[in-house]
């Protein structure tokens, strides 16, 4: 963490509220969060303005803090694994998590902070240096016995507001589930400053479900995935023990790297819609073209065109792309599974793109055109096709210098909805997308049908990157 622009005030570990229970908690893990074992956090941060009688040091600590804090301890209730770690013991064939109510250390990081950096600078849109947001997401602690599943961090900017970092770990939550862990927060936040109830009950949607029965696993993924970290780490760490659960070292991308948001209102996407669509009966006039496309599809394809075009042009040999993106299967499993199942339930997809297409004139439909075959295809043939293959694809395409590029966040969260009593977010941030070539995306602010779609890339890049976004709308 960048700690010149900020001031540590407190870090303490909140616990759910009442944890009279001397039970321990144990949840296991399924296959689809053992498959993200190693990966790096997700990490986010929400930014709030305060008017300046809030936002001033004194009633903001006093006032302000204890609420949010209050809040989380309410929400760990109804969300008990996370405020527990995970744990792989020798005598345990995977890892799972455990909540230990006894334990010394148990409960969520929780830091308070002050930060000298320009309130307004720090939320433009504009490219900006990328480390700036990294100073205001909290370290995630894993070491070869534990891992932490979340942590918080409150960070103060005087006379401006303040943002919330949360840093998550993978195992454990995916986005969807991240973003309902953050609005049941929001929501009894909300509540106890309105109501002053001692603990208000949360809404049916934000209530979690953490049984991990209703997951089958007829080809023993979770096997396969668990053996391929042990593996791993044996040929990594060849002096360490294999149930090591630290994670693994995706290094953010900062020295010369800046941050920008870029912003595609529902008009640029139709019209990208459109300009993709007439193209494909001119290219496939054997084939019938869709009724429509999704505004995901439109707008992975139309950035990723755009970053790989951008990359080419400042580096020749930078020419062979491929890209993957996770699909939310709750809905897609057979049976479905509810929508408050609590945990990972996304899957990785590689569409079917050949690796000078995001170069090409017409990349933007060519790539647009395998990613939606890619989804439809998972809709006759089922969301786990090939799931066995998932890891080796990702080996060999960078073995063989594929940049690979992916996407986190999604369009359908609503981040902007997370309203913990002092209004709607200025903006939200995915920072963890700088340890990799990723974009983050999120609904549009403004709430028009619009999307905002975030970007870390090396500042040379980034400029002819803005040029070419321009130019195709």
């Amino acid at each position: 963490m960048d700690s010149n622009n900020l001031k540590i005030h407190e870090q303490i570990k909140v616990v759910p509220q009442s944890s009279s229970s001397t039970q321990t908690t144990i949840t296991p893990l399924t296959f689809f969060d053992i498959f993200w074992l190693k990966f790096h956090p997700v990490e986010r941060v929400f930014f709030y303005t305060l008017p300046n009688s809030q936002s001033h040091p004194s009633f903001f600590f006093q006032e302000i803090v204890p609420n949010l804090k209050s809040s989380l301890s309410l929400t760990l209730q109804h969300f008990i694994p996370l405020a527990g770690k995970i744990v792989w013991p020798n005598d345990s064939s995977k890892p799972f998590i455990q909540f230990n109510p006894n334990e010394d250390d148990k409960g969520v990081s929780f830091l308070i902070g002050e930060s000298d950096l320009d309130f307004n600078h720090v939320i433009e849109n504009s490219p900006q240096d990328a480390s700036f947001s990294r100073s205001l997401i909290p370290l995630l602690e894993s070491t070869d016995s534990f891992a932490s599943i979340i942590s918080i961090q409150i960070t103060l900017f005087p006379k401006s507001g303040f943002s919330i970092g949360i840093s998550t770990h993978h195992a454990v939550l995916d986005g969807k589930s991240t973003t309902m862990f953050i609005k049941a927060w929001a929501y009894l936040c909300n509540k106890t400053i309105e109501t002053l109830e001692e603990s208000p009950t949360l809404l049916p949607k934000l209530e979690p479900l953490f049984n991990r029965e209703i997951i089958k696993d007829p080809n023993e993924l979770s096997v396969n995935f668990t053996n391929y970290w042990i593996h791993v780490m044996t040929q990594k760490f060849p002096n360490e023990k294999a149930n090591n659960l630290e994670i693994l070292p995706f290094e953010p991308k900062l020295k010369d790297y800046v941050r920008a948001t870029f912003k595609l209102t529902r008009e640029d996407l139709d019209k990208i819609k459109q300009k993709v669509l007439s193209k494909w009966e001119i290219f496939y006039p054997n084939e019938s073209k869709p009724q429509m496309l999704s505004s995901f599809v439109i707008t992975c394809a139309y950035l990723h065109v755009t970053i790989a075009k951008a990359m080419n042009g400042v580096d020749k040999e930078k020419e062979k792309f491929s890209f993957l993106f996770s699909v939310d299967c709750r809905a897609r499993l057979e049976p479905p599974i509810p929508n408050n199942y609590f945990g990972n339930c996304v899957w990785v997809q590689f569409p079917d793109t050949q690796p000078l297409d995001f170069i090409k004139e017409d990349g933007v439909l060519l790539v647009a055109k395998c990613i939606h075959e890619k989804i439809m295809m998972i809709d006759e043939k089922g969301v786990l096709e090939g799931a066995k293959d998932c890891i080796n694809k990702f080996i060999s395409l960078t073995s063989e210098g594929y940049e690979v590029m992916g996407v986190a966040g999604s369009n359908r969260f609503g981040v902007y909805e997370t309203d913990f009593g002092w209004g709607r977010p200025e903006k939200v941030e995915i920072v963890s997308i700088d340890r990799g070539l990723t974009i983050g995306l999120a609904e549009s602010k403004d709430g028009n049908g619009g999307i905002e779609v975030g970007v870390v890339l090396n500042k040379d890049v980034m400029d002819l990157f803005s040029t070419l976004f321009l130019e195709g709308l």
